[in-house]
């Protein structure tokens, strides 16, 4: 049955003696371990290519969602963190193989006569994969992405001649990276890019099989079979490859920084690691010579490596005899890993980008009403006649108990006139405006037995910054925690994109840190800002619905 199948699909596709065929294929008797390079630099590919297909079933490619997306993925998501890892991880890495691969060829003298057109689609494949890095470099849309994007596209607008026309295909507007340059970049990340490198690796193959792997000089031996010998070094690699990108992905968790802010001019943007020895290069060029750091010589050293095997016409000489070779490759190993430790010993510290691994407490997904009610109830004294997590008096019933029971309506008139609702009371009618005999109620009915300790938790600050958000009204206009208004930002997560000295400048003059604002100024005492600030602060990034975070 087995023979009868694979005849069969012999006869139509003749796809068993293509695989007979490929893996038969004879190669010099000097092949071996420095021939794996180029393997691994395939399945470095295909593992991308894999994973970027997992990561899309949960990506939503837009700004600002695509960040919510990421973090779902890596929070909620089974195996997403591990997915995302091995995606990130496996960027660098896949640079790096190709980057080494490269190297070999170089040292072994591949690239001459006449395998001239292999060198050529190497080295295109060689920017292709860092083409891959530049353009998935802003996809998170955090604020690393978001700023190392922008010092991109300024560096690609003061190219000569082409200058303007780079930025209006990147999509740039005023200088400012948005919806259409993220879509541009992600376009080229997931559809051309990819069909780009499938193809140059198809042609990179085919000749490969036709000009064959180089021979060592006086390789006199007789020639073997890629199967089984070449294979089982290519597997070993392969497994070595991707256990050491396994370990990064579980050991080494991917970045993923606070959202993207075009206005934190504050922020230090860098690039990823390979690219930091052409930032450091530009250092040495400023102003008008800006354009020879970042354009002449990348330029200059692609152009060298393209003609090398035009220049370099002798016959191939033994590995250890390539003295030049070494020199030169020793040479550029050096440069770059200098270039690479100056930009980041010289990089200042700032403040962590980096988004919390820690989950909010429940009561920060609290609405601001109930941490209000909150503070009214411990400004109140409740305590003195209800207990409250172990603390307190049993003179009244136990509030954790009420709710189903009672509603906002029935409360706030009890608070009122306790004993007309509940006769022989001894509750003392409360003195409040409605608003927060409201926030009392939600505050009382939000209260179980489970939560009492969680409520209890809350700092004092941070229940008086609550109540001074509600006592302003600040839910007319803004959102907290899915509660109030969007006519101005939400505000989970504002304390993580602003300084504190803003924040309470922006208070005090709003249009003035915010031209065209049309929030009123408010003139809080030094206490109040405190306290506003740290209600502002012990809000979560954003906000997830309960049903989201069970």
């Amino acid at each position: 049955m087995k023979r009868t199948i694979l005849d069969w699909l012999e006869s139509r596709t003749g796809l068993e003696s293509a695989v007979r065929n490929f893996m038969l294929e004879e190669i010099p008797a000097s092949a071996g371990w420095p021939q794996v390079f180029g393997s691994v630099a395939l399945f470095c590919f295909l593992l991308q290519a894999f994973t970027g297909m997992l990561l899309s079933f949960n990506y939503a490619p837009t700004p600002g969602e695509a960040h919510n997306s990421l973090r779902f993925l890596m929070s909620e998501v089974t195996g997403g963190k591990l997915i995302r890892g091995l995606h990130h991880w496996g960027a660098s890495m896949m640079i790096v193989v190709v980057a080494l691969h490269m190297i070999q060829v170089f040292l072994w003298g591949a690239y001459k006569k006449p395998r001239e057109a292999t060198w050529l689609v190497g080295l295109v494949l060689l920017n292709v994969t860092l083409a891959f890095g530049l353009t998935g470099y802003l996809l998170p849309w955090d604020n690393r992405a978001y700023w190392g994007t922008v010092v991109t596209t300024q560096i690609a607008a003061k190219a000569p001649l082409a200058g303007e026309y780079l930025s209006r295909l990147m999509g740039v507007s005023e200088g400012g990276v948005g919806v259409v340059t993220f879509a541009r970049f992600y376009s080229l990340h997931v559809m051309l890019l990819p069909l780009l490198t499938a193809a140059l690796v198809a042609i990179h193959i085919v000749l490969v099989r036709r000009h064959g792997v180089t021979p060592s000089p006086g390789d006199d031996k007789p020639k073997k079979p890629f199967f089984p010998g070449q294979v089982f070094k290519d597997t070993v690699a392969i497994f070595i490859a991707f256990a050491i990108l396994f370990v990064l992905a579980i050991l080494a968790e991917a970045p993923l920084g606070r959202l993207a802010d075009p206005t934190d001019t504050t922020y230090i943007p860098r690039p990823e690691w390979y690219f930091l020895f052409l930032f450091q290069t530009l250092k040495f060029f400023e102003g008008p010579l800006e354009i020879i750091g970042s354009m002449v010589l990348p330029g200059l050293a692609m152009t060298a490596l393209a003609l090398l095997p035009f220049v370099d016409r002798a016959k191939v000489t033994r590995f250890a005899q390539r003295s030049f070779a070494f020199v030169a490759v020793g040479l550029a190993g050096i440069g770059w890993a200098a270039l690479t430790a100056a930009a980041i010993v010289s990089t200042p510290k700032q403040a962590a980008d980096q988004e919390s691994a820690e989950p909010p407490a429940e009561w920060q997904f609290a609405r601001p009403e109930v941490i209000a009610g909150l503070g009214h109830f411990r400004r109140e004294n409740c305590v003195n006649c209800h207990v409250f997590n172990g603390k307190g008096k049993p003179v009244g019933p136990d509030l954790t108990r009420l709710g189903g029971k009672r509603n906002v309506r029935w409360l706030i008139d009890h608070f009122r006139q306790p004993q007309e609702l509940v006769p022989g009371s001894t509750m003392p009618p409360l003195q409040l405006p409605d608003a927060q005999l409201s926030a009392l109620a939600l505050f009382v009915l939000e209260l179980k037995p489970s939560n009492a300790a969680i409520f209890d938790s809350v700092p004092d600050m941070v229940a008086e910054g609550a109540m001074i958000y509600q006592r302003f009204q600040c839910g007319v206009c803004h959102q907290v925690n899915g509660a109030g208004m969007k006519l101005g930002p939400p505000l989970n997560g504002v304390t993580q994109r602003r300084e504190p000295s803003w924040i309470a400048g922006h208070f005090r003059e709003p249009q003035k840190f915010s031209p065209g604002s049309t929030m009123p100024p408010y003139r809080f005492s030094d206490r109040d800002t405190q306290r506003m600030q740290a209600y502002l602060e012990s809000l979560p990034l954003r906000y997830e619905a309960p049903a989201a975070r069970d």
